[in-house]
């Protein structure tokens, strides 16, 4: 009895596993390359570049909003409790005359994450001078510099419980130089009594007294990151105030602006009804 007969195999059954063999072995081999893509670490989330021109656009709808608003049109779009970022996250200082405290912004995002890597430990001023600086060259460095452009808000994820001030009274200067207007972090910043001097808009958690070298490593920069409890996307909207911090998904920033300037007119002209009827002089809250 011949092999095809003692198996009981019809020759179309034989044909089918002849034919089903190759597209098994391609299947495998393109499982295998996933799985060693992955072994090397894939990103699901990808960055979104948008133009500068387009940021100017959107930033021109948000011009004035304040967190509530921006709030209130989350609700409008089917976004409700989305994007409030932990009221943590508070302003270092505020200025309730001119409101100069309050940004609306276009985001960068940077991600520090708590290092392995062994402290300094004692060594000579010289050689602990050249370590640190090796540490904010090599491993702890503002690559994100480069993406800073007019209208940006900086928005850092760090290493969560670190005594570190990764933000100071220099370098948020000089974000602000290049057009940052403001700052939000996830955790610390130092040198608060120069920021408050300097009038950068700042959010955080509170003060941070040590340096990055020997805390923390950047991992990433323009990625999507995690601050106040919410996911941040680069290029969503950013709103802070005295109120907190909303990111806006910048799929939804048109819709969201547009409801959110009609609450913005409508609280406006009714608290200025109430100004003019107890004789109180109108501030910047409520003019046009």
């Amino acid at each position: 009895m011949n092999q095809k007969k003692r198996l009981g195999l019809s020759t179309g059954m034989l044909l089918t596993l002849l034919w089903l063999q190759p597209v098994f072995t391609h299947a495998q081999a393109e499982k295998s390359t996933d799985s060693e893509a992955l072994r090397a670490g894939k990103n699901f989330l990808a960055t979104p570049v948008h133009s500068a021109t387009d940021d100017r656009r959107l930033l021109s709808l948000y011009q004035g909003l304040r967190v509530a608003d921006v709030a209130d049109g989350m609700d409008a779009a089917g976004l409700q409790n989305i994007g409030l970022m932990d009221p943590a996250i508070h302003p270092l200082w505020r200025d309730t005359e001119h409101f100069t405290h309050r940004f609306a912004g276009v985001a960068v995002t940077a991600r520090y994450v708590p290092t392995q890597d062994p402290a300094a430990g004692k060594m000579p001023v010289e050689a602990y001078d050249e370590w640190a600086g090796n540490w904010y060259d090599q491993l702890s460095s503002e690559a994100y510099l480069a993406l800073i452009r007019k209208g940006t808000a900086l928005v850092i994820e760090d290493a969560p419980n670190a005594d570190v001030g990764s933000i100071g009274s220099y370098n948020i200067l000089e974000w602000q130089n290049k057009g940052c207007v403001g700052v939000v972090t996830s955790a610390t910043a130092r040198d608060t009594d120069e920021i408050i001097t300097e009038r950068v808009p700042l959010y955080f958690k509170g003060p941070g007294r040590g340096i990055r070298p020997g805390r923390n490593e950047l991992e990433s920069v323009n990625r999507p990151i995690v601050c106040g409890g919410v996911l941040v996307m680069p290029g969503d909207i950013i709103v802070a105030d005295g109120d907190g911090v909303v990111v806006v998904p910048r799929a939804h920033a048109e819709e969201v602006a547009s409801y959110a300037r009609k609450i913005m007119e409508n609280d406006k002209e009714g608290r200025r009804d109430l100004y003019h009827q107890s004789g109180r002089e109108e501030d910047d809250s409520v003019k046009k």
